[in-house]
């Protein structure tokens, strides 16, 4: 596939290496030429230094046949004049965006093939915020992905003693909880990839990944750690734009207060949301944390736009004694350091912008991707279509297809039925198929099981 990246920063950076990686045709294109060079100094593939949004650079860049344009610049603007650029110069068959502003968001009459053609918007500050509110819902959740609308979630757990499952093999779940299903798709033990099976048993420690119906989460955790009660008190560090929409959010169920240091945008803060208490200061000031009761607060948010400021005040306010610190680290070389560390859950923006975009890039009819382990595995929902003759899975159970070595089939979704893979289990045409990945570099091959062959009419 041939695509063009408008954008070299973080996230444009991590895409074009995920993509390059699989054997895309990938040309970037940013006005930092050093940026570039570093990028081509590291991956195999094409750079243009110039704007994305003026038509003789996309030209450079081969827009005139390329399958899609990714706009992830830091403009908004340029982002969204380079899609209308490739649509009306080029026809670039797929368009996708990235619009960070509230303001345009609020219009989604601008953009369609009459305005602005944008085939798929993606906004960061949404999906951050979604990804720290199924956090929120769950605790002592790492990260919880949801799939075919919400009816299946893939949690990831790290498993702890006082847990029923803790040294016992996978079967006996099904002896302990014989009413729900559940399937334990992979097990990470010191950063380690294990493909489970019924013989394999849960340690302490194990960072657990299982797929069950919504309704269940809570149970199959409480197998694998001793539930934490759940949140009542949030602080949020950081009245930005993902500050504000996970106040919004929040507010009706939890006892949510701001933490913002500039005065205009308290006031803003303040008028807006509803019940909401809006503080004007400074997150890393103890004085202030012991003022607003943090040793009794449930989960302190640093969520400002400094990774310094976000792991500083998060640490301090960890020792100061609040439950669970959950912070944004936009530098991937600080997450790994500060998950080690006093900070429980850090999220990476980028990544999580990845997994939004994935979806539209993967062949076959992929509807669903989540990027994990910072990009090393995958797991993502697909759409079986054709028939025994055509397809490579639909009219199989799931015993016999030949899936690539670290990839489990975890749940089929057939209409509102949550069904858990079991061996036995037929694949129907437009079943939603759940598939975990342990490595990455397996993603073509599991995207050509849901390639239909050419017999299929």
């Amino acid at each position: 596939m041939k695509i063009i990246i408008i954008g070299a920063g973080q996230v444009g950076a991590t895409l074009a290496e995920n993509l390059a990686n699989e054997d895309n045709d990938i040309t970037v294109i940013d006005t930092d030429g050093k940026l570039l060079r570093d990028l081509q100094d590291r991956l195999d593939i094409q750079t243009v230094e110039g704007s994305g949004a003026h038509p003789e650079i996309l030209e450079r860049a081969g827009c005139d046949d390329a399958d899609m344009l990714i706009a992830v610049s830091n403009h908004d603007e340029t982002n969204m004049v380079a899609c209308q650029v490739a649509f009306t110069l080029f026809k670039t068959p797929t368009k996708i965006g990235r619009v960070r502003s509230s303001a345009y968001s609020k219009y989604p009459q601008l953009f369609d093939d009459s305005a602005l053609p944008i085939d798929v918007r993606i906004s960061p500050e949404k999906a951050v915020t979604k990804h720290l509110q199924r956090l929120i819902r769950y605790p002592g959740a790492l990260q919880v992905m949801e799939f075919a609308d919400g009816k299946v979630q893939l949690v990831v757990v790290k498993a702890e003693t006082g847990g029923p499952l803790i040294n016992q093999p996978i079967s006996f779940l099904k002896e302990h909880m014989p009413s729900i299903q559940t399937r334990i798709a992979a097990i990470y033990r010191d950063g380690k990839s294990i493909t489970p099976d019924g013989n394999t048993e849960i340690r302490a420690h194990d960072e657990v990944f299982f797929l069950t119906a919504q309704r269940d989460v809570l149970d199959v955790m409480s197998e694998l750690r001793p539930l934490d009660t759940p949140y009542r008190r949030i602080i949020i560090a950081g009245g930005g734009n993902i500050g504000e929409r996970l106040a919004r959010t929040l507010e009706k169920e939890y006892r949510v207060k701001i933490i913002e240091r500039g005065s205009a945008r308290c006031r803003y803060l303040s008028e807006t949301l509803d019940n909401t208490i809006v503080l004007h200061g400074d997150a890393s000031k103890q004085e202030l944390l012991l003022e607003e009761n943090i040793e009794s607060t449930d989960v302190f948010c640093a969520l400002t736009n400094n990774d310094e400021a976000n792991i500083m005040s998060s640490m301090l306010a960890k020792r100061l004694g609040v439950r669970t610190v959950m912070t944004i680290i936009n530098n991937p070389a600080y997450v790994d350091i500060v998950q080690e560390g006093m900070i429980d859950i850090a999220i990476s923006p980028q990544q999580t912008t990845i997994s939004s975009l994935l979806s539209f890039i993967r062949r076959g009819d992929v509807v669903n991707v989540h990027s994990l382990r910072k990009g090393a595995a995958e797991a993502l929902e697909a759409i079986a279509h054709g028939d025994y003759k055509s397809s490579k899975v639909v009219g199989r159970s799931i015993a016999n297809i030949n899936l690539p070595e670290g990839s489990t089939i975890g749940a089929v979704v057939r209409g509102d039925e949550v069904l858990i893979a079991t061996g036995d289990l037929m694949i129907q045409a437009e079943d939603h198929i759940i598939i975990f990945v342990s490595n990455k570099k397996q993603i073509p091959a599991v995207e050509q099981l849901f390639q239909v062959g050419l017999t299929f009419f």
